[in-house]
């Protein structure tokens, strides 16, 4: 799943490609990806990009008076074409979810892996009409973001396990699960640990948490949109490793598994050396 890292670097490499372009159409291929009606997709056509933007995990592309948002979900990706596709001649069932075409044939096609299609696309007058947004926590890189903020959002969340504090994005906007892994690897937390925590633990925390996302930004700086996903993955020091060296210490990386996603972690650097227990009520490790 594209996350906070990813999306900003889509949002810089997109803004150099459409940001004074027409236009010309949007072509929705997956009906079930777009979830508004008024302004229909034919609004967008002819109209000038004049902006681009990130809400936590949410692309928004500025269209005259419209905005064109897209969360990727979890297999979604963003394709750049040069040329002028080629015409479809019947519909499909692939992985094409929607095609932007510009004024000169150029463009980017949405595209979504796997049967589970969930790519979500709104054409509205506001990003703000889309519940999912309105609801969006804090950016963690904000300058507003302070540690201070931070502790009152671990508070607040009380014995929920970290994790899934760090992965709420009511909470805090644009960390899925990808990057919760990893900034609980740079702080030497368990994934189970409670988010009620020290001071002392907070600051080591939201230090991680940070410097991860800042150094993955960092290292997608000038990386186009088709090879930002192996950007990813080769940067990884724990999650998507399950049974690799963990690059700290040594110790093998280990992998729980749940209904929908799987989590890894370094038993040595972040539970005392114990295993977690591989199913979804496995007792908290501090």
């Amino acid at each position: 799943m594209p996350e906070l890292p990813e999306i900003h670097a889509l949002v810089t490499d997109l803004s150099t490609r459409l940001v004074g372009r027409t236009l010309t159409r949007l072509d929705l291929v997956s009906f079930a990806a777009l979830k508004t009606f008024d302004p229909p997709v034919s609004a967008l056509s002819n109209r000038v990009i004049t902006a681009i933007e990130r809400h936590g995990k949410f692309l928004d592309i500025s269209v005259g008076d419209l905005h064109l948002v897209m969360h990727l979900a979890r297999a979604g990706w963003i394709r750049w074409r040069d040329g002028e596709p080629a015409p479809r001649t019947r519909p499909t069932s692939g992985p094409l979810a929607a095609r932007l075409v510009l004024d000169d044939g150029s463009g980017f096609d949405i595209t979504e892996a796997g049967t589970k299609k969930s790519v979500a696309i709104w054409i509205v007058r506001s990003a703000d009409e889309i519940p999912q947004i309105e609801r969006l926590g804090p950016d963690p890189l904000d300058a507003a973001f302070t540690l201070d903020v931070f502790t009152r959002i671990l508070d607040s969340a009380g014995r929920m396990q970290i994790k899934g504090v760090l992965r709420d994005q009511s909470r805090i906007a644009g960390i899925g699960n990808a990057y919760s892994d990893e900034i609980l690897h740079v702080a030497r937390m368990s994934p189970y640990k409670p988010a009620s925590m020290t001071p002392d633990e907070a600051s080591r925390l939201y230090d991680a948490m940070r410097e991860t996302l800042q150094g993955a930004i960092e290292r997608s700086e000038g990386v186009g949109a088709s090879n930002l996903k192996r950007e990813k993955k080769t940067a990884m020091r724990v999650h998507g490793r399950a049974g690799q060296e963990c690059p700290v210490c040594g110790d093998t990386v280990r992998q729980v598994i749940f209904a929908d996603r799987t989590l890894e972690y370094c038993p040595s650097c972040q539970t005392g050396g114990k295993p977690l227990a591989d199913r979804v009520l496995s007792r908290l490790l501090k």
